[in-house]
């Protein structure tokens, strides 16, 4: 378990920072970016839970979907070692990604098929989770970045959901606009 005390330490001031592992690392390193953008992520979606609170089924996959967040946030921040590490680091697990496998089919199997693309827009709701969806695909970006750098290690899991997990945002975003019926498409080449 986690205590905080003190929340400011001063020991960040000179531009580093350290992972769970204790090793010193700059805060620009692209792994601090990493579960940063996730942290992102996570702050985007408790933005958008200011408007699902009403929807018991939406609400509580987000909120899940928060604490989730988290352990892929020590996830990254504990790079995998060589040897028996000290304690066993948290790692998102392939059952995480089910999960929101299962919950995109959920949400996804009570609207009608798309027809056109959405433009990110309709209910509040449904904005905010548009805005959290293109946060994520960042926080992917980020996180694939860094499993393609030389001596990096990220997990198949942790990368396979921040992909699933903007997929359940898109189709939350369409559950918020009415379960899709609201939905605002876009017209190709309307505004020429």
């Amino acid at each position: 378990m986690v205590t905080l005390n003190r929340i400011y330490t001063r020991t960040g001031d000179g531009g580093t920072t350290r992972l769970a592992t204790g090793a010193p690392v700059s805060k620009a390193s692209l792994r601090v970016d990493s579960y940063g953008g996730v942290d992102e992520t996570n702050a985007a979606i408790g933005q958008a839970r200011q408007h699902t609170a009403a929807d018991p089924v939406l609400d509580a996959i987000l909120e899940r979907i928060q604490n989730d967040l988290f352990d892929l946030g020590a996830d990254l921040a504990t790079p995998e070692q060589h040897g028996k590490p000290e304690w066993e680091p948290l790692r998102v697990a392939e059952s995480q990604v089910e999960r929101l496998e299962r919950e995109i089919d959920q949400l996804n199997g009570e609207m009608s098929a798309l027809t056109s693309f959405v433009l990110p827009a309709g209910s509040p709701a449904a904005a905010a989770l548009h805005v959290a969806r293109t946060v994520c695909r960042r926080a992917e970006r980020g996180v694939v970045a860094l499993s393609e750098m030389e001596g990096e290690i990220v997990g198949t899991p942790a990368i396979k959901y921040l992909n699933r997990l903007s997929d359940l945002l898109f189709v939350a975003a369409r559950w918020a606009n009415d379960k899709g019926q609201a939905d605002v498409l876009w017209k190709p080449g309307a505004t020429r």
